[in-house]
């Protein structure tokens, strides 16, 4: 936010400066840590991580940073009903009161509002989300504590840290089948986010944090409970996601599990909590597997679902929605995997149900909306004919759901002559009890045929596929490349 946003004398970020009480000396960055103590007469030197902390989360570039970014995500309102539009006005107001409560340390974060999400596979996934001003205060914080603590993640762990994404691991995991370790060791962590314990996560928080400022705010966030039904429940355990400091809390905990896996010599990928290693053979999957899970039950008290994790060959598995096969020559290639293909489908039914009312247009609009960005994850599969079978079936779909408006046979017989088709093969496509056979029949293919959808407004799935690929090619990348 800059001064004439903010208006005069309601500047909500002030430049904050260290209390004079709460400056400690410490020793120069780089010195070895077996040297002795400075002398009293030595010059003081500020330990940045240590010191300043507290200020580089509450810095007035900082915020601003933070609240630009709690604008652009556009997230649903916490319990206190805030809109994001509504949060600016509500700093320019109330910043100085709410951190003058921060630097005395009585601030107490909103318990955060509970979402159920239904997994594919069953269950649901519970969402926490904080109140806009509570989501604002720990993205100020992920944006100070994330350069302390990637140069202490491995490599090998891809998720929510910058510069990287899911492709990357999807990539790196390709590369390894490539080197001949075409065995993997599926490890589902059950209830992740649910059950991180909160004292070994922070225990591994300060083991590079001690701003003792910084740790008990991350503490208070940690505590500060669900609102189920108007009922506030007390946490011990999990860091619900859904707040932007979740994610970086999840690496942290997991880091050790990274750091076992390297000492023990393992291949692996790490995404949040989904975790593939990669073995030559499945006797060594298993030895792994046994092993891994006693690592995670004893050293972090989180706990593998036997029924979700399994040792198997990655054309058998999916990884962050993404499949392998082998093509008759060459090497691996990766594809969408079918569970994938089937939530997509899934979704598409719901938009192109025959009960449906409303404007073809906005239908597909809706669908449009859906596909270009469902395609922009999946454009680094290899395998082009899972998107024109899944165009193929989408225009079945619309044709299914027009041919159900028609309601009577006359009107649809009506409906295909002024389609182009001709009067005798018109009556043909009117009759039948089936939409979804008569969507298929020559007749009512030719009335909506691919080039009346294309006129309607139905973007291609395969065409964008071979846009983003050709972008891709054009830029001069192999397959190791990012996609643009």
């Amino acid at each position: 936010m800059n001064d004439s946003q903010a208006g005069p004398g309601k500047q909500p970020f002030p430049t904050v400066r260290e209390p004079a009480g709460r400056r400690r000396t410490g020793k120069p960055s780089g010195s070895d840590p077996r040297a002795k103590p400075a002398s009293a007469s030595s010059p003081a030197v500020t330990n940045p991580i240590r010191d300043s902390l507290w200020a580089r989360v509450f810095n007035r570039e900082n915020l601003n940073e933070a609240l630009r970014k709690v604008e652009r995500n556009r997230g649903a309102p916490g319990i206190d009903g805030m809109t994001w539009q509504q949060l600016r006005p509500y700093l320019r107001e109330h910043w100085p009161e709410v951190k003058a409560r921060l630097e005395a340390e009585t601030y107490q974060p909103n318990p955060v509002r509970q979402r159920e999400i239904p997994k594919p596979q069953g269950g649901v996934r519970k969402l926490g989300i904080p109140t806009l001003l509570d989501r604002f205060i720990q993205q100020a914080l992920l944006q100070a504590l994330t350069p302390i603590f990637e140069p202490t993640f491995s490599p090998a762990s891809y998720g929510f840290r910058p510069g990287r994404s899911a492709h990357d691991a999807v990539r790196a995991a390709r590369e390894y089948i490539n080197t001949g370790y075409d065995w993997v060791v599926d490890l589902d962590i059950e209830q992740f986010f649910d059950r991180v314990n909160h004292d070994k996560l922070m225990a591994r928080v300060a083991r590079v944090v001690e701003d003792k400022r910084v740790l008990k705010l991350i503490r208070k966030y940690l505590n500060s409970g669900i609102m189920v039904n108007g009922v506030r429940i007390e946490r011990q355990e999990g860091t619900p996601q859904g707040g932007p400091l979740s994610p970086l809390l999840a690496n942290i905990m997991l880091a050790d599990l990274d750091r076992e896996l390297e000492q023990r010599g393992h291949r692996f990928v790490r995404y949040a909590d989904d975790c593939n290693i990669y073995v030559k053979s499945r006797r060594a999957g298993e030895r792994v597997m046994t092993g891994v899970t006693r690592f995670l039950e004893q050293r972090l008290s989180l706990k593998v679902n036997p029924k979700k994790s399994s040792v198997n060959r990655p054309t058998k598995l999916k990884f962050l929605g993404f499949s392998f096969w082998w093509p008759r020559r060459g090497q691996v290639s990766i594809r969408v995997a079918r569970q994938a293909i089937e939530r997509v489908r899934e979704r598409l039914r719901q938009l192109t149900r025959r009960s449906r009312s409303g404007r073809l247009g906005e239908i597909i609009r809706d669908i449009n909306e859906f596909t270009q960005g469902w395609i922009g994850y999946f454009r680094l599969s290899d395998a082009a004919a899972a998107f024109q079978e899944l165009d193929e079936w989408l225009r079945r779909r619309l044709r299914q759901l027009l041919w159900k408006r028609g309601k009577r046979g006359r009107t649809r017989w009506r409906t295909l002559v002024k389609a182009g088709v001709p009067p005798g093969l018109a009556a043909l496509g009117a009759g039948g009890r089936s939409p979804w056979r008569m969507a298929r029949t020559p007749v009512v293919n030719m009335a909506w045929n691919k080039a009346y959808w294309e006129r309607q407004g139905l973007l291609s799935i395969t065409r964008r596929y071979h846009e983003l690929r050709e972008l891709w090619r054009t830029a001069g990348c192999n397959k190791a490349c990012p996609v643009v």
